[in-house]
């Protein structure tokens, strides 16, 4: 994939930076457990004893049943989960040390519905049409006839509504290998969680550190933090696949490496629009709230 040379540097040099942030711990969820008083145990009558005390719940093991959250319930909800009710954050998670571990299923669902929203085939239309004008995997080249003369022809996509689907396949290709590898497959191999675990409190500057250093570190299905094997690796395998159905001259190792890279540090903007894009959505609709009549 061809990019500006400006802002494939300034990508490589993001990863890298990205690559040194220590991680902040995730902010523990508050979690209010009401306590439960029981009535004393009323005066037999007519001789009918009491039940004994061993038979009955202790309080605290009941509620601790009850605040344990259910892993379909939480992934339903995420799955509810839009930006201004049109961008999807299915893999947001507000920071709880309580959630349960996705199941290999759904870490495939989870990727499933993020790959098949109708919001992400409208982006991927859109950075199609941005192609199709700067003519991007497209150019010319100089061959030599047989004849010993020489010619000037086009190479890759192309214009025209044929061009224009070639990127749109290519782009949407992208994203569902990116998607399939990174968020399904290795997380079920290496036992990572795809999901983003928001901070949402804090300074600016620390949330801001947390969510560039989620590209390179993750929370794993014990509830323990390690390095992001599954994206960065993700990233560089979508990478190698992608020389199968782009142009050769948009091809090869060293295009796969910074193409890699690059994606990578896109990441970084992706967590950093999960982790704020609430903070701005709170405080627009909060403004647009019809105030009381006196």
């Amino acid at each position: 994939m061809q990019r500006p040379a400006l802002f494939t540097l300034h990508s490589l040099l993001l990863t890298v930076a990205v690559a040194g942030v220590t991680l902040p711990r995730v902010a523990n969820a508050q979690s209010d457990v009401a306590s439960v008083s029981l009535p004393d145990a009323p005066t037999p009558q007519q001789n009918v004893p009491a039940p004994p005390a061993s038979t009955s719940t202790p309080p605290s093991s009941t509620q601790e049943q009850k605040k344990q959250p259910d892993s379909d319930e939480a992934l339903k909800q995420a799955e509810k989960q839009r930006a201004f009710g049109v961008m999807p954050m299915f893999q947001l998670v507000n920071g709880s040390a309580n959630i349960p571990p996705l199941r290999p299923k759904q870490k495939f669902h989870l990727m499933f519905k993020s790959s098949t929203d109708p919001f992400v085939f409208a982006l991927v239309g859109v950075i199609a049409g941005i192609g199709q004008a700067r003519d991007t995997n497209s150019g010319t080249k100089i061959v030599t006839n047989p004849d010993g003369t020489q010619s000037t022809v086009r190479w890759g996509f192309g214009q025209g509504a044929s061009g224009y689907f070639k990127r749109l396949g290519a782009g949407y290709a992208d994203t569902l290998d990116g998607n399939f590898w990174g968020n399904a497959v290795l997380p079920v191999l290496l036992k990572e969680d795809p999901r983003y675990y928001r901070m949402g409190t804090g300074s600016f500057a620390r949330r801001f550190a947390y969510s560039a250093s989620t590209a390179v570190w993750c929370r794993r299905d014990n509830g323990k933090w390690g390095p992001n094997y599954a994206n960065v690796a993700g990233n560089f395998i979508s990478g190698g696949i992608s020389n199968l159905y782009y142009p050769d001259e948009s091809t090869g190792f060293e295009k796969t490496v910074i193409g890699a890279l690059t994606v990578t540090a896109e990441g970084v903007i992706g967590s950093e629009l999960i982790e704020f894009l609430p903070d701005i959505q709170h405080h627009f609709t909060k403004n647009r709230q019809p105030k009381p009549q006196k």
